[in-house]
């Protein structure tokens, strides 16, 4: 565990202890819907797998070129489990970063600041964001994933969480069939899944660009733990003081020297790839296998557009979820019209190295993706 002076940088357990205590309760179900819930999750998670991998046309390298099984483990979790397996992989990417910042303690006054206050404050701070974050995530497939005896892990990396209480919420805020709901989204995090598991390149090099984004961070301890205080100040109700001034400002907007906005804009444009195109295949696959997917999609996106409250709406900023949303539109619009243009298969080119991903341009502008990659492979000049 990082340390400043004897003192923790981050108080991780008392972040999870924190998360935990303060997150909303799920909706009320009886024991025995709570088991049927959690077996036809696992059940739409398998059904899932074929329906993606026969749409995208991708598939885990195997023998003679078949599809072999995955080998990343799908969890069931509550709101409290999604919050463990999420300091867990937090605490293992960070770990540089905070290393940094310890390095950095005795020469800047932020870390003196951190120094005093300790890692427990800052544990209940991101506790606290934890609490916001856990409410929300329907599911989510976790990288970089460090396995352990209550959260297994891929050999590779890597497992595909299923945050049950937030699907039966949403299913019922939506007012939508439950079982074409719970299928929907396994279809979304499915697909994150084969994108990992049938492109070996890609996870090393999304864990390469995040490294690189944060051996480049150049942000004193204090200014971090001044950010994550407003976010906390949010969720308990309380206004930050220049929160007008600094309306947009969100945590990323801290740690962007010119080399990192370099990286950013990569990792940017990855992120609208993966997430676009996991939007694209559950939409391609939803007409079949779902037979309310129009009416999901209209909700959804209606509910995705007019978010909650004020306090919802600050937090968003904060956080950088905005940019996420924008993320899931402009990465969807980007492999739906290459599909169009050059179908499944020259999509598909988009997996054969980091050279052939787009850039954040190019995910604006699809038809320069296509000239590129398409002139480049068929050997045009």
């Amino acid at each position: 565990m990082t340390s400043i002076g004897g003192v923790e940088m981050v108080d991780w357990n008392l972040a999870v202890a924190t998360a935990t205590r303060f997150v909303r309760p799920g909706p009320e179900v009886s024991r025995d819907e709570a088991r049927a819930i959690v077996a036809e999750l696992r059940k739409h998670a398998k059904s899932s797998e074929a329906h993606v991998r026969g749409f995208t046309r991708m598939a885990q390298p195997g023998a003679q070129g078949e599809a072999a099984p995955h080998d990343t483990p799908v969890l069931v979790v509550d709101r409290p489990g999604w919050i463990r397996a999420n300091v867990a992989g937090f605490r293992a990417v960070l770990k540089p970063l905070l290393a940094k910042m310890e390095d950095r303690r005795s020469s800047t006054p932020g870390g003196a600041v951190l120094g005093a206050v300790g890692g427990k404050v800052t544990g209940v701070e991101l506790g606290m964001l934890l609490s916001f974050l856990a409410s929300r995530v329907l599911g989510q497939y976790e990288t970089f994933a460090p396995a352990s005896r209550s959260l297994p892990a891929g050999t590779q990396g890597g497992r595909l969480l299923l945050v049950a209480p937030n699907i039966v919420h949403v299913e019922r805020e939506l007012d939508v069939a439950p079982h074409d709901f719970r299928l929907w989204v396994c279809l979304h995090e499915e697909t994150h899944r084969t994108q990992f598991s049938a492109v070996p390149w890609l996870r090393d090099h999304v864990e390469g660009e995040i490294q690189s984004f944060l051996a480049e961070t150049d942000i004193d301890p204090g200014t971090l733990l001044e950010r994550l205080r407003e976010a906390a100040q949010s969720l308990a109700g309380a206004k930050p003081e220049g929160e007008e001034s600094d309306e947009g400002r969100s945590l990323v907007d801290l740690v962007q020297t010119p080399a990192q906005r370099e990286i950013l804009g990569r990792l940017t444009a990855v992120m609208s790839l993966l997430e676009g195109h996991a939007d694209f295949v559950m939409d391609g696959v939803g007409p079949e296998v779902v037979p309310s997917v129009a009416e999901i999609r209209e909700k959804f996106q209606q509910r995705r557009a007019s978010g909650a409250g004020r306090l919802d709406q600050a937090l968003r900023k904060l956080l950088g979820l905005d940019a996420k949303l924008r993320q899931y539109r402009d990465g969807e619009r980007f492999v739906r019209s290459v599909v169009e243009e050059v179908g499944m298969d020259g999509f598909n080119r988009v997996w054969t190295s980091p050279n052939t991903l787009p850039t954040k341009q190019e995910i604006a502008k699809p038809a320069d993706w296509v000239a590129r990659v398409h002139r480049k492979t068929d050997g045009a000049p």
